[in-house]
This record gives structure tokens, sequence and C-alpha cells, in this order.
């Protein structure tokens, strides 16, 4: 808990999907802070015992639930809503998984695969990983936003302009972030914790892990957002930056082309080097490694980079 928190949204307040209908739990002052349970991002389908039958059982309408929402009160279309994120209590358990049909090689990882994740909540050390990896961890909420003014159930997938499933690993704590709001109240919600991604998050999971969230609001009246915008306190690699970086590259005229060509070159480097699968491979680059756009301007070709941190591996 948060003994400093003036309130508290139990996990049981959670929702699937925005919909500016959607009854608000709380009504917040700009100026206070709350405390938020968040479920992981499979709404507790998968445990710490949790094996592939339970992966192959998930069901996809309970995914991504969002604890919420909560007016903010004096909210107003074409206001920005200030979000301080305070801190993250983590629950020292994750996952991370090969789900077939999704992720940026979808096509070429048909087989599910599925990594429980064990880490001290207290220190926040690396999370082993395969026996012979150790992930720095950055806990953050890759989901975090407001009601969109079109009425309606939306799907909490997609990020949108009013904010969402962002997957930013830097929306950590320490960061403000810059809300537009559409509708009276702005209805905020957040939820699919991450305690570790890289950018991009390539295999479609991050470490999807339980925590708690507190988030302090306040308002900025009158002072149009077009979309989301943050700023951060201070370095955002610096946990990853200590030994350096393989770096692979894709280059042609399709930027998701050569993202693709990127991150197959790197997992079949990791996986000639450290000796992981494939899947192995692709699912620690999920979590650990970054997708770079390098060199967007010498036509026809550009060029995309995926950095892998040489610390998960020494």
């Amino acid at each position: 808990m948060c003994s400093n928190c003036d309130h508290t949204i139990h996990g049981r307040h959670h929702h699937f999907g925005w919909d500016r209908s959607i009854p608000p739990v709380a009504t917040v002052a700009p100026g206070e802070s709350v405390f938020f349970e968040c479920l992981d991002s499979s709404g507790g389908q998968l445990s710490t015992d949790a094996t592939l039958d339970d992966l192959a059982a998930l069901s996809f309408d309970k995914v991504n639930p969002v604890t919420g929402p909560v007016v903010i009160d004096g909210a107003e279309p074409g206001d920005v809503l200030k979000v301080t994120i305070d801190a993250f209590t983590p629950s020292g358990w994750g996952w991370t998984a090969n789900i077939p049909g999704f992720g940026l090689l979808a096509d070429q990882f048909g087989d599910p695969a599925l990594n429980i994740w064990k880490y001290d909540p207290k220190s926040l050390d690396p999370a082993l990983y395969c026996e012979i990896a150790q992930v720095p961890l950055k806990p953050f909420a890759g989901t975090i936003g407001v009601a969109p003014a079109e009425p309606g159930l939306h799907s909490v997938v997609p990020p949108r302009r009013v904010g969402g499933n962002l997957d930013i690993r830097d929306l950590a704590a320490g960061t403000t972030l810059y809300l537009p709001v559409e509708v009276e109240g702005a209805l905020l919600s957040v939820g699919d914790t991450h305690a570790a991604q890289g950018d991009g998050e390539v295999c479609g999971t991050a470490i999807e892990s339980p925590m708690d969230v507190a988030l302090s609001f306040d308002l900025i009246k009158n002072e149009p957002l077009k979309f989301p915008r943050f700023t951060t306190p201070g370095p955002v690699t610096r946990h990853l930056d200590t030994k350096g970086y393989e770096v692979t590259t894709g280059v042609g005229p399709d930027l998701m082309a050569g993202a693709r060509d990127a991150l197959s070159a790197m997992i079949d480097l990791i996986s000639a080097r450290w000796k992981l699968s494939p899947v192995e491979a692709y699912m620690l680059c999920s979590v650990c490694g970054d997708l770079r756009i390098s060199e967007i301007v010498d036509m026809p070709n550009w060029v995309v980079s995926f950095y892998l941190p040489r610390a998960v591996f020494e």
C-alpha cells in the first residue's frame, strides 16, 4: 500500500477495453495521488506455475485488463492531463510468451513458448533467463490512458492518441506523462505492468508482471495536445549500457521489413553464439533488446538496427 496516496483503487476494479460509458470508481482532485493495484496482462490467467497448456487456454477476452477508471475533477476536452509516475511495487514474478499469431515474426514462430520469471521485488537485481542470461529490470506501465471521445467499446490492444497500450519502457518511476483529454473527467485507467521490456516488445510480450502503481495528477487547462508526450527524469538506458551492445541491421525501402531483418539477424547471432533455441532468443530480444531507426533520409533505403545489451551475457 501507499501510505502517502490519497486514494486506493483495488485490482477488482478493472475493465477490458476503452469506453467512455464505463462508470468511474473514484473522483480525484488535481494535486492528489492514487495507488492502483494492477493485474498482469493475462488478467490472472497465468501464474507462477503456469504451463504451455495454460498458455493454450488463454482467453483473449480477458487480456490486458486496466484498473480504473478514475475521474480527474475539472478535466474537460481540450485539456491536458499531467500524470506523474511516482512509484511501482513489483510482485517478484512474471512471464514472457510466444503466442502464435502475435509478434513481429509471427510467421516464423508458430509454436507457443513460455518462460516464468522470478526476481527480487526489493533489490530488482537482474532476473535469470535460461540459466545463462541476466536481464536488467526496469518496472513500468505498458498501458496507461484516458477514454476516447468516440462512443462504444474500443479494444485495449492498439495504442491510441489518448494513450492506452503504448508499451514505452520509459514510462517508469519519475517520468511525467501528458495525455490529451477528450471526455469530461478524463477517465484514466492503468495496467499491463512490466518488469522489463526492450524497445519494440518484438515477440509481443515483455516480462509481464503484476504490480501496483502510484500516480499523481494535475491539469493543464485549454492546451490541446494531439498525441501523448512525456518527460523522463534522467538517462533511460543506463541499466543496459554498462557492457556495450551487439547490433544487427536491416537495410531496405520498407521500415517494417528492415525491423524484421534486423531482429532475425540478432536471433541467429544469439542462437549461434550463446546456444539458445531460436524461440528462446526471440523472447530474450523482446524483454531487453531495442529496435532503433538509425537512418530514414538516404532514399530509397532506410536502416533499422537491433541493439542487444552485452550485459545480459556478461
